[in-house]
């Protein structure tokens, strides 16, 4: 039985949710192109659904997102067809009549068939399920086509972490873009095209802002530096050198007396970031336990469970809904 989703309601505020979403059996389906397309469609459907891309990580058989959904905001009949325009950048001559007559329907106010709409559209917007949703349909319908395949190429509905601002983004954000350099892809993520991070780096305005926002920040190169360190303290491990040195290098660490580095923290907590359900400190996952438990019926509190932390204090006072081993 699927567990109800953990998230913040528009009417409440805004949220930050880690997604991620991985292909049927872990198939390694998407070539450079694939990619390509799928970071294009993800902008588009971002757009269309007033969702804030701050990362992401798109590989061969998986994706990550960090995204922000905003607070409930009235949307005028003139910005939904924006919206709706960037969706449908190349639309046929059916679209573009379609258009035409729903923006002359919704002028005139009071059309049955122009209230159905906006309302169908409206719901779209501003809700994480509703633009996974949009997002993972649009790429499955354009894959299909391109390798003339039918059915699905996800494994299941998608997971998704709630995500406190501040350091616990922070941390989301940097475990985000070394996905390719745990992978092999790159020793450095700004050479992955398929990242965020590399997409900022590259000059992307809209990812730019969003990280100098979660860096708590006033310019982007002094959001850069700081992000930059975090991400070379915990990066170059590749995927396949990773397994030899996670639970066994850590026991002969502290067994030896010996610290975990901030670096070597981040490498041995990427389950929490992807399992917990929601991260953040004490009070938050305290506050979304209570409601998770009213929302699926449970009859135990869940308390928030503690990530240990690295001996230079990295880590401390954060903590998950859902522990990990």
């Amino acid at each position: 039985m699927r567990t109800p989703r953990i998230k913040v309601s528009p009417q409440e505020g805004a949220a930050l949710y880690h997604c991620i979403s991985r292909t049927v059996n872990g198939e390694h389906l998407f070539a450079d192109a694939d990619r390509e397309q799928f970071r294009l469609q993800m902008w588009r459907v971002a757009e269309f659904c007033g969702v804030e891309i701050i990362t992401y990580a798109v590989l061969s058989n998986h994706f990550h997102m960090l995204v922000r959904v905003p607070e409930q905001v009235t949307v005028s009949d003139a910005e939904l067809l924006r919206r709706y325009k960037i969706l449908h950048p190349q639309p046929n001559k059916y679209q573009t009549a379609k258009l035409e007559a729903l923006a002359q329907k919704l002028a005139a106010d009071g059309d049955a068939d122009a209230t159905r709409w906006r309302r169908q559209q409206l719901a779209l917007m501003g809700d994480v399920s509703q633009f996974m949703k949009l997002l993972k349909q649009r790429f499955t319908v354009w894959f299909n086509r391109r390798y003339e395949r039918y059915g699905t190429i996800w494994s299941e509905r998608f997971k998704s972490v709630l995500v406190e601002t501040g350091r616990a983004a922070r941390v989301t954000a940097a475990y985000i873009d070394l996905n390719p350099v745990r992978a092999g892809l790159a020793k450095d993520p700004k050479d992955y095209r398929y990242c965020g991070y590399a997409e900022a780096v590259a000059g992307g305005a809209k990812l730019r802002a969003a990280l100098t926002v979660l860096f708590e920040q006033r310019e982007w190169r002094t959001a850069h530096d700081g992000y930059r360190q975090i991400l070379f303290g915990a990066g170059y491990r590749k995927k396949n050198n990773a397994a030899s040195l996670s639970a066994e290098r850590v026991s002969r660490v502290i067994a030896s007396g010996g610290a975990l580095s901030a670096a070597e923290w981040l490498r041995c907590r990427w389950k929490w970031l992807t399992n917990g359900a929601v991260l953040g400190s004490k009070e938050f996952v305290s506050l979304h336990a209570q409601r998770y438990r009213r929302l699926a019926r449970l009859r135990r509190d869940q308390r928030p469970r503690a990530l240990p932390a690295a001996a230079d204090g990295d880590g401390a006072g954060l903590a998950v809904l859902r522990g990990c081993r």
